[in-house]
């Protein structure tokens, strides 16, 4: 079997067509799972968050909507990385009337 290390080379050989499409099938293997995004009840209220934090997806995309580039968010939340940031957005995409009932609920409480 390969190492990472070789996996990561041939991927980087790749050209941007070729990695959309094993991007689409890794996402597919993967089935709804958005990875780095977890519910814990009694964290949060139980919404989704990056893991590792107690930072909800709704946040972030609020945050974005209002004019928060990914650059703030990372300065503004120093424990977020890059990819997190991916994932929340890929969430949102999944679960966009989810997060959108949560940020509606968040802002007239």
């Amino acid at each position: 079997m390969a190492s990472l290390r070789d996996i990561e080379d041939a991927v980087y050989a790749l050209n941007p067509a070729e990695k959309a499409q094993l991007l689409q099938n890794i996402v597919r293997d993967l089935g709804d799972s958005t990875p780095g995004i977890e519910s814990t009840a009694g964290v949060a209220g139980g919404e989704p968050c990056i893991v590792r934090t107690r930072i909800p997806v709704w946040l972030l995309v609020q945050a974005r909507k209002l004019g928060a580039s990914e650059a703030d968010l990372l300065l503004d939340y120093p424990s977020l990385r890059a990819e997190d940031l991916v994932n929340a957005w890929a969430y949102y995409r999944s679960h966009r009337d989810e997060i959108d009932q949560q940020i509606i609920e968040n802002e007239t409480a």
